[in-house]
């Protein structure tokens, strides 16, 4: 470790001599950019991650130099790489710097990629409004390259962030549009049904009895198939199960659901906020009789 630090300290020397030092103004800072590279690898190996982010910048800024937009980028995207493991805010700077570029150069799923990348940044750091942001430039950038899969991914994770935020009605547009594109894609259809669970339960979320039953009704017409799965199923039970006030007949349905599809933590916070509205209502009643 000690052995590889040295050497990247003096492959760093040798590359700020070159570019304080005369000669032809692009082979200086090709020169330049071979050593800062060599010294960020090195760095990297020394697991000196600030130092090697900030040589990839160096690096990124001889590529400029030599109007290598391309190289930069991807200069950008190393050091990013690097600061994710010790500044989070360092990295995403990075990245955006490299997206901008990027675009520039018009690589647009490249810059889609990294929207991504800064999204899940931003998630892993518990900071779901930006992280909200970036979901949705990446989505708009995949779909406008027609990489409907990856714009997808990112849709529902701005669906599920807004549900989480109690935003049910962006949530269930997000889900119903992409329900209505995945039915005329052979390899996306066996997800509708997923993805109308998933919208129906932000209804019920919302707690109105006929929108419920009336986008039940939509769902069927969008995918006839979809009122003999399990799914339309609890939708309709728990509807019903809201409608006659029982939380024991939520509960049951919900129970015997889990039981053969175990829910995931999203729909299961989701329910158990519709389960709470459910029994402050019958606990309402109550009090009146």
């Amino acid at each position: 470790m000690a052995d590889q630090l040295s050497k990247a300290e003096e492959f760093d020397k040798k590359a700020e001599k070159k570019l304080s030092g005369w000669g032809l103004f692009g082979s200086k800072y090709e020169d330049a950019a071979d050593l800062f590279d060599k010294a960020a690898n090195s760095f990297k190996l020394a697991k000196s991650w600030d130092r090697a982010g900030a040589t990839y910048l160096k690096l990124a800024n001889c590529h400029l130099k030599l109007e290598s937009k391309h190289e930069a980028a991807q200069a950008y995207v190393d050091a990013a790489h690097c600061y994710k493991k010790t500044k989070i805010n360092e990295a995403v700077s990075c990245l955006d710097s490299a997206v901008n570029l990027f675009c520039d150069i018009g690589r647009l799923s490249m810059a889609a990629r990294y929207l991504k990348e800064i999204a899940e940044l931003y998630e892993s750091e518990q900071n779901i409004e930006q992280a909200v942001v970036y979901y949705e430039k990446s989505a708009d950038f995949f779909q406008n390259e027609e990489v409907q899969t990856s714009a997808n991914q990112c849709k529902q994770k701005v669906a599920q962030f807004a549900a989480q935020l109690e935003q049910y009605q962006k949530s269930i547009e997000i889900y119903e549009e992409i329900a209505r594109q995945s039915l005329n894609n052979n390899l996306l259809k066996y997800g509708v049904k997923g993805h109308l669970l998933n919208a129906g339960i932000c209804q019920l979320c919302k707690g109105d009895v006929v929108a419920i039953n009336n986008a039940l009704e939509r769902y069927q017409e969008l995918d006839p198939t979809f009122s003999g799965t399990r799914e339309y199923r609890l939708l309709a039970d728990i509807a019903a199960a809201i409608d006659e006030e029982d939380v024991g007949k939520f509960t049951d349905v919900v129970k015997e659901f889990d039981s053969m599809t175990p829910l995931d933590s999203w729909k299961t916070t989701l329910l158990l906020r519709v389960k709470e509205k459910l029994k402050a209502k019958e606990l309402e009643e109550d009090d009146l009789t």
